[in-house]
């Protein structure tokens, strides 16, 4: 039995070479990650996920116990991902309410997940977690709640600080548009086929129109209203 190994978080999926045994406790968080984020996790089974990783069934059971354990590591794994954009966030708050306040802590919020999204090591998180936050199982719920709500709440707060009239419902409501405009932009494939192949799903080259749409939508919700022309 291989005895457990602490999970890097710097390994490319796409270099696993199964027959030089890599660390298999990764590569059956890997495995996992992968099909969570293509199949939705009621529809995934331990006997497929020891597949995708090339590891005996038990294998799996014995580094991440139950389904749902796993699932949970996943996001154990990728919490460095909130700390960041929570770190930027702090930045952002800093100095003068207003326009260009608001513009950072939109910039906080979205471009961490657009440079995962765009890597080779966190294509499939950034797919789980757009999957998960859309439907929201009843399973995910806990782990969902644990991971992103406390993010969600300080970020609510950062654009209340940039916008100081603003009430709490306001911004929440602001804070969930902004949220659905990133999750389809970073899962929804058809802007390929709408821009005639011009365009490509999920491209980073849109990162700055994206920050700019939201930026501009969250400045026309919240009071006092900061400029929708903000350049970010």
């Amino acid at each position: 039995m291989d005895t457990p190994t602490r999970i890097s978080g710097t390994s490319p999926r796409r270099a696993v070479d199964r027959s030089v045994r890599p660390d298999r406790q990764h590569a059956i968080l890997l495995a996992a990650e992968k099909l969570f984020a293509q199949h939705g996790y009621r529809a995934v089974s331990i006997r497929q996920i020891a597949q995708e990783a090339g590891v005996p069934l038990a294998l799996v059971s014995y580094y991440h116990g139950q389904k749902h354990e796993l699932f949970k590591a996943i996001f154990d794994h990728w919490r460095p991902t909130v700390d960041e954009r929570l770190a930027l966030l702090a930045q952002a708050r800093q100095g003068t309410p207003g326009a260009d306040m608001l513009a950072r802590v939109v910039q906080a919020l979205v471009l961490p997940v657009l440079r995962l999204r765009a890597s080779v090591e966190g294509e499939y998180y950034a797919q789980l977690v757009a999957r998960e936050l859309f439907y929201r199982t009843p399973e995910a719920a806990s782990v969902l709640a644990e991971h992103f709500d406390p993010m969600a709440h300080a970020f609510i707060d950062g654009m209340r600080l940039a916008c100081p009239g603003s009430s709490r419902p306001q911004a929440a409501w602001a804070y969930q548009f902004a949220i659905g405009a990133l999750l389809h932009h970073i899962s929804d494939e058809r802007v390929e086929r709408l821009s005639k192949g011009k365009n490509r799903p999920a491209s980073p080259a849109a990162a700055e129109l994206l920050t700019t749409f939201i930026c501009a939508g969250m400045a026309a919700v919240l009071v006092p209203a900061a400029s929708p022309t903000a350049q970010v």
